[in-house]
């Protein structure tokens, strides 16, 4: 997890706005994002390799303002959006960042930040186009906020998701009280509290992707794509499932957590975070253990803030949910777990947290709902 997490750069300190776009640009190779419209489509390509493609606020200023050129643009037909490399499609957004604004005595930056990647995902989310995500590769965080909101999300072999914010402090944000408890039995929940990193075609089975093809078929896929004249949901949807009908790769594997399936769903049926802990225990599998462990080690209060997040938003929309999750990352940016997680993962690298409050008994149910509460009306999220 520190490896995956220690992606995010410091160039986010440096960017500034940028004008509204026109229907089509095509960005030089070296652009942080590589934005293009081939005849009736876009392609949005999140060109940061060698940071496996994480997300900053400069892309952000690109990208939203483009997609809502091509949203009101009639001849549009479809948005494609990848990354770049082979390694990531995008491991998440630059938390670092926040955290060295915050030192720097810049507070408005968590806020801008947050704003306007949320305002994003809301974009996506209600987009009147299809929008195909290739996610090939790492794909956390931020990666999933601009991508499972779309219409169409494609896994390979090489994907890699997880919402590991717990282990920085943090919570599963960009949407995830939307998306996670709509996940089958308690496979959303025990993502958040966890961190589980589902791989291959898991992403898939387990309702994140809606497709699963090869790595080495991308290419062909997305041409076809491009090659459609008038593409509706319907056309898009007849390639991308003759694509997986053709892939080999990972055919008969079985999905990774059907073995635990069971016990999962019992455990994390539980109506604290303090009583799956103890249903854990009792259930005394080297499983049960190993992610009793696991939870032992994340913020408590991260852990109790995710449990009523996802509790809530399994009634809420995505615009309740994203206005509901932009209070909590005001409430995480003011308090000491963030910075303290990402002080102890990506700066000193010592894994050592200072978790306050240090127990879950000590995270009152006040506390809890004070994050929830709403902010100066000035300061709230507005979609």
């Amino acid at each position: 997890m520190t490896t995956l997490l220690s992606l995010f750069s410091r160039n986010f300190l440096r960017v500034s706005r940028v004008p509204v776009l026109n229907s089509w640009c095509a960005m030089s190779s070296d652009s942080e994002v590589i934005l293009e419209k081939v005849g009736n489509k876009g392609i949005i390509t999140l060109n940061r390799p060698k940071a496996l493609n994480s997300l900053n606020l400069s892309m952000i200023r690109k990208i939203y303002p483009q997609l809502q050129a091509w949203q009101s643009d009639p001849d549009m037909k479809m948005v494609i959006v990848k990354g770049s490399g082979e390694k990531a499609f995008c491991a998440g957004g630059d938390v670092r960042a926040l955290v060295d604004a915050h030192k720097a005595g810049n507070p408005k930056m968590a806020e801008e930040f947050f704003q306007e990647e949320y305002l994003l995902n809301n974009l996506i989310g209600t987009l009147q186009i299809p929008y195909v995500a290739l996610i090939d590769g790492i794909t956390m965080g931020g990666g999933i906020g601009i991508s499972v909101h779309g219409a169409y999300r494609v896994c390979t072999e090489r994907t890699v998701c997880a919402m590991p914010e717990a282990a920085i402090g943090f919570f599963p944000d960009v949407g995830g009280s939307y998306f996670l408890p709509r996940l089958p039995g308690k496979i959303g929940l025990y993502l958040a509290l966890t961190g589980y990193r589902l791989q291959g075609k898991d992403v898939f089975k387990a309702g994140i992707a809606t497709h699963f093809v090869d790595t080495k078929t991308l290419k062909h896929l997305e041409g076809d794509l491009l090659r459609l004249e008038n593409p509706s949901l319907a056309d898009i949807d007849r390639i991308l499932q003759k694509c997986q009908e053709q892939c080999e790769m990972d055919y008969k594997k079985e999905f990774a957590l059907k073995p635990v399936m069971g016990k999962m769903n019992t455990v994390f049926e539980a109506d604290s975070v303090e009583k799956i802990m103890e249903a854990l225990i009792k259930e005394g599998s080297e499983w049960s253990r190993k992610q009793h462990d696991i939870m032992k080690k994340l913020s408590p209060l991260s852990l109790k803030v995710s449990f009523q997040q996802l509790k809530r938003g399994a009634d809420m929309t995505l615009q309740e949910v994203l206005k509901m999750e932009y209070r909590l990352c005001q409430r995480f940016m003011a308090d000491s777990d963030f910075h303290d997680g990402v002080r102890a993962v990506l700066i000193d690298k010592d894994n050592k947290p200072n978790w306050k409050p240090a127990t879950l008994e000590e995270v009152t149910e006040e506390k809890v709902n004070s994050y929830f509460s709403p902010l100066p009306s000035d300061k709230e999220l507005k979609l």
